[in-house]
C-alpha cells in the first residue's frame, strides 16, 4: 500500500541529497521515479535540484499553479513520485499528491523544510503535516552541538533577521540552521 511521506528538516540537513539517493536507490531495483520540485525554487537553476554535497539531478518543475495530476498524467507512468523543496508547494498541490497516493497507489516522497525563519510553517508543509501517513524528521546540528530546528535568516551585516518575505532564495550566505536557544539569544544580543 502506497504512503505519502513527508521528510522534513533545517536547512542544511542533507535533505536534497537524501531525495536523490532515494531517487538512485529506486532507479537501481528497476523502478521508474517522477522527480519534481516547485517552480519557486531557482536558486541551483529551474530544473535542477542540487545538494550541498555536490549531487545533482534535473527534475521537472511544477508551476506555482500548475496541476501536479494533469503535470503526472502528461508525463508518463511511473512507480514513485519524489518531489524536492515541497515546502513551497500550494497546499492544493499536496492534495493532489494525496489523491495520486489514493487513486494510483503511488508512494510519494516529499522532502523539504518544515518552518520559515520565523519559526511559522510554509503552507505547503503546513498541509504535509497534516494529511502524510509518515512523517521523519532529518536531523542537523547546531553550532552549540544542539539539534537545530530553527532556519535562521541574516542580512547583508550579520544580523538575524525575523521580518520580511516568507520566500527569499539562498544558501549558506543567507541562511544558517540553528536551536532554538541559541537562535533566541543571537537575536537578544542584538538589541
Amino acid at each position: 500500500m502506497a504512503k505519502l511521506y513527508f521528510k522534513y528538516g533545517a536547512m542544511g540537513s542533507s535533505k536534497s541529497a537524501q531525495a536523490l539517493i532515494t531517487k538512485f536507490n529506486y532507479e537501481e531495483k528497476g523502478m521508474s521515479v517522477w522527480l519534481i520540485k516547485p517552480g519557486t525554487d531557482t536558486r541551483d537553476g529551474a530544473d535542477i535540484i542540487k545538494s550541498r554535497i555536490g549531487l545533482s539531478q534535473r527534475a521537472q518543475v511544477i508551476g506555482p499553479d500548475e496541476s501536479i495530476i494533469k503535470a503526472y498524467e502528461e508525463a508518463g507512468n511511473y512507480d514513485v513520485i519524489i518531489a524536492d523543496e515541497a515546502q513551497f508547494m500550494s497546499p492544493e498541490q499536496i492534495d493532489e499528491l494525496r489523491t495520486l497516493v489514493d487513486d494510483e497507489d503511488l508512494p510519494v516522497l516529499c522532502f523539504g523544510l518544515r518552518t520559515d525563519f520565523r519559526t511559522r510553517f510554509f503552507p505547503g508543509s503546513r498541509r504535509l503535516m497534516e494529511i502524510a501517513d509518515s512523517i521523519t524528521e532529518i536531523k542537523t546540528i547546531c553550532e552549540c552541538g544542539r539539534k537545530a530546528t530553527v532556519n535562521a535568516r541574516f542580512d547583508d551585516s550579520g544580523r538575524v533577521i525575523t521580518e520580511g518575505d516568507q520566500v527569499v532564495l539562498g544558501g549558506n550566505d543567507r541562511y544558517t540552521a540553528m536551536c532554538f536557544r541559541c537562535w533566541k539569544e543571537r537575536i537578544k544580543s542584538q538589541d
